[in-house]
C-alpha cells in the first residue's frame, strides 16, 4: 500500500527544478500507487503567512502522513521550516528521511555538491526512565532546547528501548540519508519511505 509522504524543502530547490524531479517521479510510472507514495508536502509561504497561521499549515498537512522526507539542497539544513518539520515529525513518531538532491541538474543542466545534512545539527536527549525526551538544536558548537513546536522542548515518549536511557542522540542516529541520482531514487524511492 502506498505511504503519504510529506516532502520538506526549501524552495529554492523548486525553483530549480531539483525538488520536483523527486516529488513528480511517479508521474513517469503508472500511477502513484505504483510509485508507493502519495505527496502531501506545502509551498513554503512564510511571507505570506504568520508564524503560528504556517505552523498550522504544515502540522495540517502532516496529519495522516507515515513518512516526512527531507529533500537535501545546498542550504536546506539552515532553514528554519524545514527543521521544525523534521522536529515536529520526529516527535510525532513519524519516519523522517533524508535524499540527497544536488546531484540532480537543475532547470540549467547544472549539479551541485552536496548539501550539509539537516540531521547533524538537530538532536534529541532521552531522560533516565525513557518516558521523556527533549529536542536539541545546535547553533554554532553549543547545543540548545528546540522550543519551535509548542514553546517546550520536551515531550513524552510512550517509552523508548533501554539503551536510549539518559543518552542524547544526533537525529543521523534515527534519520537515513540517500541519493537520489547515485542510488537510484527512481526505482528504490518506495522501499526508502517504507
Amino acid at each position: 500500500m502506498a505511504k503519504k509522504v510529506f516532502f520538506s524543502f526549501h524552495y529554492q530547490d523548486v525553483i530549480d527544478f531539483r525538488a520536483n524531479v523527486v516529488r513528480n517521479h511517479w508521474r513517469l510510472k503508472l500511477d502513484r500507487q505504483s510509485a508507493g507514495y502519495f505527496d502531501k508536502s506545502v509551498w513554503e509561504e512564510a511571507e505570506a503567512k504568520s508564524d503560528i497561521g504556517l505552523k498550522r499549515l504544515i502540522n495540517g498537512a502532516l496529519t495522516g502522513c507515515s513518512t516526512t522526507c527531507v529533500l537535501i539542497g545546498t542550504h536546506t539544513y539552515a532553514r528554519r521550516w524545514v527543521q521544525y518539520e523534521i522536529m515536529k515529525s520526529f516527535r510525532d513518531g513519524k519516519k523522517v528521511i533524508g535524499v540527497h538532491i544536488n546531484s540532480i541538474k537543475d532547470k540549467n543542466q547544472v549539479v551541485k555538491i552536496k548539501g550539509a545534512n539537516p540531521f547533524s545539527s538537530l538532536g534529541v536527549t532521552y531522560s533516565s526512565s525513557g518516558l521523556t525526551a527533549t529536542l536539541k538544536v545546535a547553533r554554532g558548537d553549543k547545543w540548545y532546547d528546540y522550543t519551535d513546536i509548542d514553546g517546550t522542548a520536551s515531550f513524552q515518549t510512550g517509552g523508548v528501548p533501554s539503551r536510549f536511557h539518559g543518552q542524547g542522540y544526533n537525529l543521523t542516529e534515527f534519520c537515513p540519508v540517500f541519493d537520489w541520482v547515485s542510488q537510484d531514487g527512481y526505482n528504490n524511492f518506495g522501499t526508502w519511505v517504507d
